[in-house]
Formats: structure tokens, sequence, C-alpha cells
């Protein structure tokens, strides 16, 4: 079985985007001592040599155009990798959503697993083994209802006959709970 990929990488773009743009924020504010500190060594170095003050003057320049366009691109760059490793939560959250919502819906329950670098898959084993024991619990069930039914029919026999339309009742009760029981096995 060929390995499954996800080909789109906004699976939800508002936790996505919003997480990737507080990071990038986070990134952007915290870059923003070096034009100060820039700013300030250039006019220490202008007051030292006032000669050189339009030289100076065009390399801050220079160097600020750089380093805007330098940040621009550092700042996509982590942009890009937030929504790549967003991606990497968002996808199992949503494929987790689809199975809870499948069962919902009627689906009988069967093993969720995630990607190969997909985050939380102790999320996915954790759902399998409540599964798997509401499983193990809905057989045992299911057996003791058949062992009811047979003692209230093995009851049937003895009970006065105005006693069977109550047992009759419970019957076609018990018959109804197993038959539920069966479709969701």
């Amino acid at each position: 079985m060929s390995v499954y990929k996800r080909s789109i990488f906004l699976i939800n773009p508002r936790f996505q985007i919003k997480f990737s743009l507080v990071i990038c924020s986070l990134v952007w504010i915290s870059s923003l001592i070096y034009p100060f500190t820039i700013m300030e060594l250039f006019n220490t170095f202008t007051k030292m040599s006032p000669e050189a003050k339009i030289a100076l003057k065009a390399a801050r320049t220079e160097l600020f155009v750089f380093l805007a366009g330098y940040q621009f691109i550092y700042i996509l760059i982590v942009f890009i990798i937030c929504i790549f490793l967003t991606h990497k939560i968002a996808g199992p959250m949503f494929k987790l959503t689809n199975y809870l919502r499948g069962i919902a819906q009627g689906e009988a329950p069967t093993h969720i697993s995630f990607r190969d670098g997909d985050n939380f898959f102790e999320v996915a084993e954790e759902v399998n083994n409540a599964f798997d024991r509401l499983a193990d619990k809905h057989e045992d069930d299911l057996a003791y209802l058949t062992e009811v039914t047979s003692y209230i029919n093995n009851l049937a026999l003895v009970v006065p006959e105005d006693k069977k339309p109550v047992i009759q009742e419970i019957n076609a009760r018990l018959s109804e709970i197993q038959k539920r029981f069966e479709t969701h096995q």
C-alpha cells in the first residue's frame, strides 16, 4: 500500500494562518532592535567623521533597504515553515473530527491512524483503545442479553396466563435491543 500524503496544506486555515501570523509577528517585533542599533551606530560614525556624512548616509540607506528585503524574505520563510508545522497538527485533528463525526452518524468504528510525521499518535492510540474497550463491553452486553432472553423464555413456560403478555413485551423489547446491538457490530 502506498504512503498517504496530504496535498492540501491549509487543513484548518483559521488556526494555521493565525498561528503563523502570531509567530511571524513575534519574529518581526524581535528584529526591530537591529534597525535602531544600526541607525545609532551610523549616527556615532557620522559624529566621528563629519566629512563622511554623505557617504555614510547613502550606505545607511542601502543597508536598510537590503535588511528590509532580507527581513521580508526571512518572515516569509518563517510563515511557510509555520504552515508546514501546523499542518502536522491540523491534519490529525481534522481526521479525528471526521472519524468521530462518522461514528456519530452511524458508521461502525474502525481503527484510526495518522500519517507518519504527524503529531498526536498517542491520541489515535487512545481513541482506538477506547473503541476496542467499548466493542468488548458491547459484545459482553449482547451475550448477556441473549442469556437473559433465554431465561425469560424458560420462565414463560411456568408463568400464569395473565402474566404472559408482560413476558412477551419484555421479550419484544429485548429483541429490539439485541437488533440494535447487532447492527453496531
